[in-house]
């Protein structure tokens, strides 16, 4: 390492300096990278092929990346969509062929923001993929079955990075607050336990934002006169850019619980109420915002499905003007919901098809399946707009056939729905 990494490294942000060089330091992802787990076992086999990490910012994409080039033996090359193209990507492929014709030796390359690629970019890629000639590690935080081209998504296996938990957070955070060759282990600091509890609830999952707010806050903080940087819960929150909760966890918890409660018991004026509460008491909006949308399908589901729109239309309303003016369309959501007829059968039609889906396993009809990849004709299976739109046949497959998930209730628009089943079943 020369004296230009070293000093590039020395006044990288806390959160780069704190990346996990290991896969025993990784912090979160135990459902993809636990004790184990096939990503596990392919990375430290060097058995890897191409995937697409997709998540939340914070949650250890790139991080995992880069321990991934630190445990293989292969070569390991980055790139930003953003800021790349066709001739970026030929110009690596090329030197990966040359490497592995040469010296055995594999490439890895990690696209950052990887749904930027458009599908000439993203095409340039595939036979390279195909051959085995690099192995891609797309990083994104959109959803790749619906930003990326199918052609690309297809040669990849996705994995889906969750949220770190608070006490994940937790974990990062006092690993760097005790760190001194790359952390703050150095600095004399005090730090109250309020101050860690409020920097992790605002980061909201993402150790990224949560080490740039304890960095900062250390930082711009003077020491005292006994030589230690005390930091607060109030310098905290101004480094954080969130105020503190003005309500302890158990009342916060209680009146979230008191909001979902007033939702499905259609009682606008309570449900405004609390909402607001939270809200003033420096709660995330957009935690409301999301609640509503989970109870509008849960609660209301198909007696109104117009519930869905305006609570989705609010949140997407609230990220788009913030607070005070996003508060309008949040609370037109909140009294439609709480106005709208009421019915869980969408929620009870989940439960029964998700248990159906541990217990029955045999073959679907055969006059259902695809043609595509058959020698000899499907034949059998009625067109319905052949029948007006309905005919009468199988579906589900022998064990489970006569099973019915999806009762719709008397109430509102499901009245109409329980018609058609009806005439469905005669």
């Amino acid at each position: 390492m020369d004296l230009f990494e070293l000093n590039r490294q020395k006044n990288a942000p806390l959160a780069e300096r704190m990346r996990s060089s290991s896969l025993d330091d990784f912090i979160g992802q135990s459902h993809i990278v636990g004790k184990g787990s096939l990503l596990r076992r392919a990375i430290l086999a060097d058995r890897l092929g191409s995937c697409i990490f997709y998540g939340p910012t914070g949650s250890g994409k790139t991080t995992l990346a880069n321990v991934i080039a630190n445990t293989t033996n292969s070569n390991y090359v980055y790139l930003n969509a953003v800021s790349s193209g066709v001739a970026d990507a030929k110009k690596v492929i090329e030197e990966a062929k040359h490497n592995l014709a040469l010296y055995g030796k594999k490439t890895y390359l990690l696209l950052d923001e990887c749904h930027r690629w458009n599908k000439a970019q993203s095409d340039c890629m595939l036979s390279a993929i195909e051959k085995g000639e690099i192995i891609f590690i797309g990083s994104t935080t959109e959803n790749p079955y619906v930003n990326m081209t199918k052609a690309i998504v297809s040669r990849c296996r996705v994995f889906e990075f969750k949220p770190l938990t608070d006490e994940e957070v937790k974990i990062g955070v006092l690993r760097a607050i005790k760190d001194k060759q790359n952390g703050l282990g150095n600095y004399d600091l005090f730090i109250e336990d309020e101050a860690i509890d409020h920097l992790i609830y605002a980061s909201h999952g993402d150790l990224r934002v949560a080490l740039n707010g304890l960095e900062l806050a250390v930082l711009t903080t003077e020491p005292q006169s006994d030589g230690k940087i005390y930091i607060t819960k109030d310098i905290m929150a101004q480094s954080t850019q969130k105020p503190p909760l003005s309500i302890d966890e158990s009342a916060y918890y209680d009146m979230l619980s008191a909001f979902c409660k007033s939702l499905r018991g259609s009682d606008a004026d309570a449900a405004l109420y609390y909402s607001l509460r939270l809200i003033n008491a420096g709660c995330d909006p957009l935690l409301i915002a999301r609640r509503l949308v989970v109870h509008s399908a849960e609660d209301v589901g198909l007696a109104d499905p117009q519930a869905l729109v305006v609570a989705t239309s609010a949140l997407t309303a609230f990220e788009k003007l913030g607070l005070p003016e996003g508060k309008i369309p949040l609370c037109e959501a909140i009294i439609y919901v709480c106005n709208a007829p009421k019915s869980n059968s969408v929620v009870r039609a989940l439960y029964a098809a998700d248990e159906a889906t541990m217990q029955a396993h045999d073959d679907i009809p055969y006059y259902l399946r695809s043609a595509q990849y058959k020698t000899e004709k499907v034949t059998g299976y009625k067109y319905p707009h052949d029948f007006g739109g309905y005919v009468q046949q199988q579906y589900l497959p022998d064990s489970i056939k006569d099973s019915i998930f999806y009762i719709p209730s008397s109430n509102g628009m499901e009245k109409n729905i329980e018609i058609k089943k009806l005439k469905k079943e005669s």
